[in-house]
Parts: structure tokens; C-alpha cells; sequence
């Protein structure tokens, strides 16, 4: 079945430079700066090979797009193992009325993931303890097999983990397009030497999504 392919936008951690972010936000360039190349958000939905009664929610938060083309992957592998999947940006805010699982990603912007994950999270929290949730995460940093990197990246749900407690949790890497960042997000790219690249290992978010137990 088709998916949409689309772009992502990665964000940036960049200690240091949250001074001159602020100076062009208030500089009456803060709208331009921060405003976003405009993006799709698809809402998509799929129909598995067999009829079953378990239909999963794959809603994810992206700022470039490339979060939405990983969620639109997991959706079509799990839909080839015969469930029925809508994917869906959590932005709309989707009920949680019956899904019997929900997948839930979100990229990552100053290493936290995005508000309107964050903010469903906290309005659905009680709905998502009651059904099996697993959550993906999209960056470019912290990367490497080391301790320092493996303790970032857990950082990186520091406000969703004790809201989920038990959620099943992944990292994958990200792609960062200077066309789908903001100018604000592109200075700050640039001043920490970042270079364009799609590091998303198709491979691994597929195998990922074969093995969710939902």
C-alpha cells in the first residue's frame, strides 16, 4: 500500500546559543526566524491483510517531517502483520476511543521531546496506562554506544517515562534538511558545525515495529 514519503526536520541542542536565539526573537525578526517551511502532517490509514479486531494508533510530533515518514513506516509494518493502523499527528489531538494499542513518537527539540507530545501525554495519561503503548524517539545527537550517550538519550524522556512508566521505549536517528528548518533553527545548525545527512535506518525502525507486542 502507498506511504507518503516525507522530509523531517531535526532539532538541535546547542548549549550556548540560546542567547543569540533570543536576540533575533526579540529582534522584530522573532515570527520569520522561528516560522517553519511549511510541511504536511498525514493523517493515514490502513487496512491489515486479515481481519482483526485490534486496531493501533501510531500518532507522532514532528517539525520537519521526518518523524511523520518514520511513523508512516511502522504503521506499514504493522498493518502487513494484519493489524488495522491510523497514523495520525498528535497536534489534532486524537481520541484514544478504540484503539486497543498506541504507538507514540516524537523528534526532538533542546533535548526534550516536542510540547504537543508532551502536553497529549499528560491529557491521555490515564487511558495510555490501560493499553500497551510503545514510544520511538528521533534525534541526531548522543548517537554512540558509550555511557554518556546512553544517558542522554534516556534524558531525552525525562517528562514522558514517569507518566508511562512502563511503555517500551526505542531511539532512532534522525535526517536534518537545512530546507525544512526555520532560520533561527538553521543559525544554530551552522554555528555547531551540522551537516545535512539522513541517518534513518529504515532496517531497524521496521525490525522494531515487527517485534511490538500489541
Amino acid at each position: 500500500m502507498p506511504t507518503q514519503r516525507l522530509s523531517r526536520r531535526r532539532f538541535l541542542q546547542a548549549a550556548g546559543l540560546t542567547v543569540a536565539g533570543t536576540t533575533l526573537a526579540c529582534s522584530g525578526l522573532g515570527y520569520v526566524a522561528t516560522r517553519t517551511p511549511g510541511i504536511e502532517y498525514p493523517e493515514i490509514t490502513l487496512q491489515g491483510g486479515e481481519p482483526m479486531n485490534n486496531r493501533i494508533l501510531v500518532t507522532y510530533a514532528t517539525r520537519a517531517g521526518s518523524t511523520a515518514e518514520i511513523a508512516a513506516a511502522i504503521a506499514e509494518t504493522l498493518a502487513a502483520r494484519g493489524y488495522a493502523v491510523d497514523v495520525k499527528p498528535v497536534k489534532e489531538k486524537p481520541s484514544l476511543d478504540g484503539y486497543t494499542a498506541v504507538v507514540l513518537g516524537s523528534a526532538i527539540r533542546m533535548g526534550n521531546w516536542l510540547p504537543e507530545a508532551v502536553d497529549f501525554v499528560k491529557a491521555n495519561q490515564a487511558a495510555l496506562n490501560a493499553i500497551p503503548v510503545a514510544l520511538f524517539t528521533v534525534h541526531m545527537l548522543n548517537t554512540g554506544d558509550d555511557e554518556a550517550s546512553r544517558a542522554a538519550r534516556a534524558a531525552y524522556l525525562k517528562t514522558i517515562r514517569p507518566l508511562l512508566p512502563d511503555a517500551g521505549a526505542v531511539y532512532f536517528e534522525g535526517k536534518m534538511d537545512f530546507a525544512r528548518l526555520s532560520f533561527l533553527d538553521r543559525f544554530i545548525a551552522r554555528m555547531v558545525k551540522a551537516v545535512e545527512a539522513d541517518n534513518r535506518d529504515w532496517d531497524k525502525i521496521k525490525l522494531w515495529a515487527n517485534t511490538l507486542e500489541v
